[in-house]
Order: C-alpha cells, then sequence, then structure tokens
C-alpha cells in the first residue's frame, strides 16, 4: 500500500512502451475546504489559477465546522467524510480551533478521521526572493497520528496536569519506512532520523530503533540520527547538511516551521499529509490571518504550491509544474508580491499575476 501510494505521489508522468510521455487528462473531483479566516480567499485564488492553467479537476467544497454527533461529541460532518472517502483527495485551506476551551484541534481530527500518518513539507529556496539562506532544499517528513498530539491528558490532582506521549512501534515503522521510499523516488541521498532517545530512552528509543531497521531496508540511502537540539542548531548555521529528516510528531511541527522560516515563512512552504488507505489532504500550513481576512490582503502562495504537491500525487505534474514555475515568476517581481513578503500587491493582484504567466 505504501509503495503505491508513493509511486502516485511523486509520479509525474507515465511512460508509454514507445517511451513517449502520457499525461493523465480524465477530469478528477478533489475535495475543497476553504477553512476559516483568509481561507475562502485563497481558496478562491488557487481555484482561479487552475482554471487559467485548464487542470482537469472538478471541486467538490465542503465545511468541516464540527457538528453535535447523537452521542454528545463534536464531530466533522459525514458529508466531508464522505466526500473525501470518495475523493482520495483533498486540498485544505487553514482551520481555526479556540485555544484552551477544551475544542479538539480541527486538523487532528483530520488526520485522525482519514489516518494521514505522514506530513511531507518540502522546503526549498524561492529564486528571486533573498532570505538569509541560500540553496535551502530539504524534506521534513513527521509522524502525523501520535505522540505528544495523541490527545491523552487528564487532571492528576487540582493544579496538576499529566499529557501523555503515545509512540508505537507501527506508527514509527510506518513513516520511517515511508521516509526512505520518498528518498528513494526522489533521488535524495540521506536519511536523518531526529529525536531525543537519550533523555526517553523508551518512547524515542522505539521510535529510533524502527529507523534504524527501515535504514538497513535501504542501504542506497545515507542514515544518520541526531539530536532534536542539535539538529535546529545545524540547521540556522548551514541547513545544507540535511536532505530528508524523519520525525515523531512534536519535533516535527516545530522543526518544520522552523524549516519554513529558512526560506521565507510558512506563507511560501507547501505541504501534505499522506494516509495508509489512499487519502492525501494537501494543505497550508499557516493560521487563518482573521485581522486581514476580507481584505484580499492574503497571500495564497502556500496553498498554491500545495495543489501544485497535490497535482503531482494525481499524476498531473505537468499541470503543477508550470503552476508552480508561474507562482515564482510573480514572487520574483517584487511588483506582484504580497505584503508578507515585501511587496505591495493583493491578493488578488498577486493571482492575476500568476494566471498571466501560466497562460
Amino acid at each position: 500500500m505504501a509503495s503505491r501510494i508513493l509511486k502516485s505521489l511523486f509520479a509525474t508522468v507515465k511512460i508509454s512502451k514507445t517511451g513517449t510521455q502520457l499525461y493523465s487528462q480524465d477530469v478528477r473531483t478533489v475535495t475543497l475546504i476553504p477553512g476559516d479566516g483568509i481561507g475562502p480567499e485563497i481558496s478562491a485564488a488557487v481555484q482561479k489559477i487552475f482554471s487559467s492553467a485548464k487542470v482537469p479537476v472538478e471541486w467538490e467544497a465542503v465545511d468541516v465546522t464540527p457538528v453535535k454527533a447523537p452521542d454528545g461529541r463534536m464531530v466533522i460532518p459525514q458529508k466531508a467524510i464522505d466526500s473525501v472517502n470518495k475523493n482520495k483527495i483533498g486540498l485544505k485551506g487553514p482551520l481555526a480551533t479556540p485555544v484552551g476551551k477544551g475544542h479538539q484541534s480541527l486538523n487532528l481530527a483530520l488526520r485522525k478521521t482519514f489516518n494521514l500518518y505522514a506530513n511531507v513539507r518540502p522546503c526549498r529556496s524561492i529564486e528571486g526572493y533573498k532570505t538569509p539562506y541560500d540553496d535551502v532544499d530539504l524534506v521534513t517528513i513527521r509522524e502525523n497520528t501520535e505522540g505528544e498530539y495523541s490527545g491523552i491528558e487528564h487532571v492528576i490532582v487540582d493544579g496538576v496536569v499529566q499529557s501523555i506521549k503515545l509512540i508505537t512501534e507501527v506508527a514509527s515503522r510506518r513513516v520511517a519506512e515511508f521516509a526512505f521510499r520518498y528518498a528513494v523516488a526522489n533521488g535524495r541521498k540521506s536519511v536523518t532520523a531526529v529525536h531525543k532517545a537519550n533523555i526517553m530512552r523508551m518512547s524515542d528509543g522505539l521510535f529510533l530503533q524502527c529507523c534504524r531497521e527501515a535504514a538497513e531496508k535501504f542501504p542506497e540511502v545515507q542514515f544518520d540520527e541526531m539530536y532534536l537540539d542539535t539538529v535546529c542548531l545545524h540547521m540556522v548555521q548551514d541547513p545544507k547538511k540535511y536532505d530528508v529528516l524523519v520525525m515523531p510528531n512534536l519535533y516535527g511541527d516545530i522543526l518544520s516551521d522552523l524549516c519554513a522560516g529558512l526560506i521565507g515563512g510558512l506563507g511560501v512552504t507547501p505541504s501534505g499529509n499522506i494516509g495508509e488507505n489512499g487519502a492525501a489532504i494537501f494543505e497550508s500550513v499557516h493560521g487563518t490571518a482573521p485581522d486581514i481576512a476580507g481584505q484580499d490582503k492574503a497571500n495564497p502562495t502556500a496553498l498554491l504550491l500545495s495543489a501544485c504537491m497535490m497535482l503531482k500525487h494525481m499524476g498531473l505534474g505537468t499541470y503543477g509544474s508550470k503552476i508552480e514555475k508561474a507562482a515564482f515568476e510573480a514572487i520574483k517581481n517584487k511588483e506582484t508580491r504580497t505584503a508578507d513578503l515585501g511587496g505591495k500587491a493583493t491578493c488578488s493582484q498577486f493571482t492575476d499575476a500568476v494566471c498571466r504567466y501560466v497562460d
């Protein structure tokens, strides 16, 4: 199953017996979760760019705002679940979760509902947009279903709360082997397991052992293991030291955001979540930015580049590459950059620029 998913995720073309490249032209339906805050604006921008590029995709928009189940629990609407299960592919804008009020994260709920076990986040320097770091080209792969984000918390006594970090052999082995298969499929040379097994000897020790065993199956890929704090130190000194990094949930959440900062921030960083049963949801990983919602100030780049990842996953890599190139051209031009990238363009102006470059 994992091998089949990886082939669909990373293959951009099919080769016929005569050696010619074959591209899928069948219209595919994609579940669209516009999200909250700026989500509907940037989702509309992506739809407009896809239309301009004549991508053979139809959108099925759904709302994932929780509803009360018969047992009183708040759950994702069945219509949204059915849509993703049917289409097997989704694009998601940012979702808001109230802080400290007992609400479950919607992002976490989606990962658990569809068993989206691997978060893949490429971080690559953008030509024409200068940051303190040049030639960044790495990928973080994060175990997405357990760890500190398992949601297992309870009060021991008043004033004392315990949160349980859950690490299992099944989930650790699954994401470790995914990381190595990703490396092979994408011509990557090394995989680094990020951990704190020196402190959490049993939990991180189990994760690390699964990574070591996975490495033995892929002798062509160099394997390293490194403490989380050491990786963070080296990352800001010289990110070119790293290629593919695989890690448990919380470490991945933190380190992937750090890596995004190297290339310009979450506003230009794509992300994809890959499930064991064929489902995949691609997303922008930045916040909902309610302070600028509805003002045409949002930057749709992260969601757009995530949509390009999605197209490659669907076997529509030519469209994905074309749109990605157009987005980078728009970013390269200071006149069409949005404010978060130092420009003055509106979301609409940036979107129109990408459409022109696509044409």
